[in-house]
């Protein structure tokens, strides 16, 4: 179904965001929630990890990557903020103990964002069924990457819904709606990320295009191509998760994070270029450009 927009997308500028301030966290790393990242293969965990970093940049609290077993050791020490758990069944093994483990890794986390770096669609239908079974009623959740591409047609996510952001790029913002991708990418994407948010019951942020599943949507005319680089995606999954465990508001989260994501690409084209800066250099952004606009 299509929700009817009354209205055209909310433009989210510095003004906007002042008077939609973030919840103010006390002294306690635990008042700004506990983030667990569910990803990465044996070839892709930089993607969990940039995910994760890019949730400690924009203030969560406590940090926890679930990511393959083979790897778990060196990410743990290239990650020295985070407890880290290692997933057998992301190499591709059989190992019992992965369920027991995600029994104990899941409960309690503010915020569980799946999806970063994983590589087989098995296993990121497997992550998000787990959340489905074991996360805590009232935690919020994040979908990233391949955790997308299995929601079509799958059965059991409804306690998602109202709970939920999404992060697709244009062929996953086709993937979710059952279309050719070429659809998508002659499509007006605030149009697609509304016809996602009423399909899902997600909000939905979509390349500078935010919708909700009320139908109120949102647009944020920062950032640049140079933003299409390895790993931003993740980053930018990352921030929603983080200002999630802050304990913002789904429709806050997205439009924040989307904000801040696209704003760090623009200081970097100004010292970089437009093309050629890296993730890593835009979660490194990431705290400055949030207290510009906090302030």
């Amino acid at each position: 179904m299509t929700p009817t927009r009354a209205e055209p997308p909310v433009h989210v500028t510095p003004a906007l965001l002042r008077n939609w301030r973030l919840p103010q966290p006390s002294g306690s790393k635990h008042s700004r929630g506990h983030v667990l990242v569910a990803g990465g293969s044996p070839s892709t965990p930089g993607a969990a990890m940039l995910a994760g970093l890019g949730a400690l940049r924009v203030g969560a609290g406590v940090l926890a990557l679930a990511t393959a077993r083979s790897v778990a050791a060196q990410v743990a020490v290239a990650l020295p903020e985070a407890a880290v758990h290692g997933l057998a069944f992301l190499d591709g093994a059989a190992d019992d103990g992965d369920e027991a483990r995600l029994g104990e890794a899941i409960p309690g986390q503010t915020t569980v964002l799946v999806g970063p770096g994983i590589d087989d669609p098995e296993h990121a239908q497997r992550l998000v069924r787990k959340v489905v079974e074991v996360a805590d009623a009232d935690a919020t959740v994040v979908l990233d990457a391949f955790a997308l591409g299995v929601l079509p047609g799958m059965d059991g996510i409804e306690p998602l819904a109202g709970r939920t952001v999404v992060t697709p790029n244009a062929k996953e913002g086709a993937r979710l709606l059952e279309r050719a991708a070429e659809d998508v990418d002659d499509a007006d994407l605030a149009e697609v990320a509304g016809e996602i948010a009423a399909r899902y019951g997600f909000v939905v942020s979509l390349e500078g295009s935010v919708a909700a599943p009320d139908g109120r949507s949102w647009s944020v005319a920062a950032g640049h191509p140079g933003l299409g680089t390895s790993g931003s995606g993740d980053v930018l999954a990352g921030a929603v998760a983080g200002l999630l465990a802050r304990g913002a508001e789904p429709n806050q989260a997205a439009c924040w994070a989307t904000y801040l994501h696209a704003t760090a690409g623009d200081r970097l084209a100004s010292r970089v270029g437009r093309l050629g800066f890296l993730a890593r250099e835009i979660v490194d952004e990431l705290p400055l450009v949030l207290v510009q606009a906090e302030a």
